[in-house]
């Protein structure tokens, strides 16, 4: 007997969540003066998930049907009906709920005042002191372009080991995504990094306990011939990596969002 479903997965795990946040966002707005990443209902909040969401499922798309050719990971008999390509409608699906998921729950938390001019860092509370890296002659921009650079290099090298296979092609195909965030908004993104964190953090650890549920229950299946087979309570770290590194994409994509808006304004 085959086991739950995709569709169910989503219906019991994902849109549930969504909604609650959704609705905790809204009365949010009532409730505090503080100023979130998101205002939930209005057009600018939608124009920011749109096209994260946009950019997600186009950016994601072939890399998830390569791996899936690659044997990399499977799903479960009887636990999807449809395919485009080769993966499942659920999993596109996927690709449009979790930018949401992950959008909404930062539409919980409040932004630290201002945003730094080019070039600038600061530290400490928002009396703390200014870096001038500039006068460093090491602009942040460039040193998080090194960083993007760094993974990418380290994505190559480990795409050469079949036990490293799928570490590697998360971190080939996520370098230059994150090294585009980082040569952009270095500095806006340190100026908002404890929102960065918690925004990034609590929908990730949620992710990992319904992807252990997923895997518990072989909606779908990763090959241990492409892993290293090191995991955290059961979920293999090549798969924490993965939900890690998404939600960083959404989240640093939303906050250099709305700080372009800001600037527009």
């Amino acid at each position: 007997m085959p086991g739950p479903t995709y569709f169910q997965f989503h219906a019991a795990f994902i849109i549930p969540a969504v909604a609650m946040l959704t609705a905790m966002a809204a009365v949010m707005r009532t409730r505090t003066r503080k100023s979130p990443v998101w205002a939930v209902g209005t057009s600018t909040y939608w124009a920011g998930v749109a096209v994260v969401t946009l950019v997600a499922v186009v950016y994601t798309t072939p890399w998830d049907n390569y791996l899936i050719s690659k044997g990399i990971w499977g799903y479960g008999d009887g636990q999807t009906f449809a395919h485009i390509g080769l993966a499942p409608v659920g999993e596109y699906l996927f690709f449009v709920l979790q930018p949401i998921l992950t959008a909404t729950w930062l539409g919980q938390l409040t932004l630290r005042a201002g945003w730094p001019e080019p070039g600038l860092l600061t530290r400490g509370g928002d009396g703390g002191r200014t870096i001038d890296f500039g006068a460093l002659s090491v602009g942040p921009r460039l040193l998080g372009g090194l960083g993007g650079v760094g993974i990418g290099v380290a994505g190559a090298a480990f795409l050469t080991t079949q036990s490293t296979f799928y570490l590697g092609a998360i971190l080939a195909w996520s370098a230059p995504v994150l090294t585009l965030q980082w040569v952009v908004g270095t500095p806006q993104l340190w100026h908002q990094r404890r929102t960065l964190t918690v925004g990034v953090g609590v929908p990730t650890l949620y992710l990992w306990v319904i992807d252990r549920v997923a895997l518990a229950t072989g909606i779908w299946h990763i090959s241990p011939d492409h892993t290293t087979g090191y995991a955290i309570f059961g979920l293999p770290i090549e798969e924490a990596l993965f939900f890690a590194v998404t939600n960083l994409f959404v989240v640093q994509g939303l906050l250099l969002f709305r700080w372009v808006m800001d600037r527009w304004a």
